[in-house]
C-alpha cells in the first residue's frame, strides 16, 4: 500500500509562529515514514505551492496556532481545494477561536463559565462601566488570541487601562472576565461522530507566573503538569462532561483541549477550548492520550484516520 501524501502546514504569521514550527519538528519526527510521505508547506510562502499540489496531497495536518491558522482561515481553503484535513472545520474553528462566542454557546448548552463584558477602545480611558458588574480581580484577555498573548490578570483598578491597552495592542475584541481562583485543568476530547474524552491533566504554573501565560506555557520547567489530575471521580466526571458538551456546542470535530478552573467551592468553570491543542510528546493532549494508551504515534495515526473518516 502507498503512503499517504500529508501536507503538514505549519509556520504562519500569527504571534505563535515559532511554537508552530517547534511542534511541526516533532510531529514530522514522529510520523511513521511508512504510512506518510511528508511534504511541508508554511503558509506565510506557500500557499500557492499548496494549490498547485493538491491533486498530489491524501490528507493535510494543520499544526498552525492564533490567527490565519487556528480560525477557519486555512480550513476554508483546504476545503476549497479538497484537501482533507484533521480536527475542526470553518465554522467549529471561528467559534473556538472568538472566545465570547464560545462563551455564548457554553452558556447555552448549560456549561458554567465566569461573567464577563466586552470592552471598547473608548473604555481605555474610562474604564469604570466594565466593574458595574465585575468585582476586582478581572482577567483582560484578547477574543481571538492563543497562548495567552495580551491577557493580564487586573488585582487594582489603576491596573485596568495598561491591561486594556496591552490587549488591544493583540486584537480588535477585548473581554474583561471575572476571575476564578482556583486549579487549571485540561481536557481533551477525541472523535467525529463518537466521542472519547481523555483523562484530565492539571496544569501547574511555576511560582513566579501568576497565570499560564506564553512564557509559562512553553519555557521548559516552568509548569508542571500531572496526568491524570489528582482529583475526585465526581470531579473527573464533570469535567469530562463538560469537555465533551463544549466539544459538541461549538461544532468541532477530530479533536479538542477545553481548558477549566476548579474553584475552592469546587465548581467547574470553562475557560476556553483550543480546537489545534500543542502538539509535542509532552504537549498537554498528548500527555492524556498517552495515559489513556494512545503513544505520540498512535495519536497522530488516529487524528489522520479522523481527518480521511468518510473520505
Amino acid at each position: 500500500m502507498a503512503p499517504i501524501r500529508l501536507a503538514l502546514i505549519a509556520g504562519g504569521t500569527s504571534g505563535e509562529r515559532e511554537v508552530s514550527l517547534k511542534g511541526a519538528a516533532e510531529v514530522e519526527k514522529a510520523l511513521d515514514r511508512n504510512k506518510y510521505e511528508v511534504i511541508r508547506f508554511d503558509p506565510a510562502t506557500d500557499l500557492a505551492a499548496l494549490a498547485q499540489r493538491a491533486s498530489e496531497i491524501d490528507a493535510a495536518f494543520i499544526l498552525l496556532h492564533g490567527l490565519k491558522g487556528e480560525d477557519g482561515t486555512v480550513q476554508g481553503f483546504l476545503d476549497l481545494l479538497d484537501i482533507p484535513y484533521q480536527g475542526a472545520g470553518v465554522l467549529g474553528s471561528a467559534l473556538a477561536m472568538d472566545k465570547n462566542l464560545a462563551k455564548e454557546l457554553y452558556r447555552q448548552s448549560g456549561l458554567p463559565v465566569a461573567p464577563w463584558e466586552m470592552a471598547a477602545r473608548a473604555d481605555i480611558e474610562n474604564p469604570s462601566r466594565l466593574l458595574k458588574n465585575l468585582s476586582l480581580p478581572v482577567v483582560v484577555k484578547p477574543v481571538k488570541q492563543g497562548s495567552s498573548l495580551g491577557m493580564s490578570i487586573v488585582k487594582e483598578a489603576e491596573n485596568l487601562t495598561p491591561a486594556l491597552k496591552l490587549a488591544f495592542d493583540n486584537d480588535d475584541q477585548v473581554m474583561v472576565e471575572q476571575y476564578i481562583k482556583g486549579r487549571e485543568i485540561t481536557v481533551g476530547v477525541l472523535g467525529n461522530d463518537e466521542l472519547t474524552a481523555l483523562p484530565l491533566v492539571e496544569i501547574i504554573p511555576g511560582d513566579k507566573y501568576e497565570f499560564f501565560d506564553y512564557e509559562a506555557k512553553y519555557q521548559p520547567g516552568a509548569t508542571r503538569e500531572v496526568c491524570p489530575a489528582p482529583v475526585s471521580e465526581e470531579i473527573r466526571e464533570q469535567a469530562q462532561t463538560y469537555g465533551l458538551a463544549a466539544h459538541r456546542a461549538l461544532r468541532l470535530r477530530g479533536y479538542s483541549r477545553t481548558d477549566m478552573i476548579i474553584a475552592e467551592n469546587d465548581e467547574l468553570y470553562l475557560l476556553e477550548t483550543n480546537t489545534i491543542p500543542g502538539m509535542t510528546p509532552t504537549s498537554l493532549l498528548p500527555q492524556a492520550a498517552a495515559e489513556y494508551g494512545l503513544s505520540f504515534s498512535a495519536l497522530l495515526d488516529r487524528l489522520i484516520e479522523l481527518a480521511l473518516e468518510g473520505r
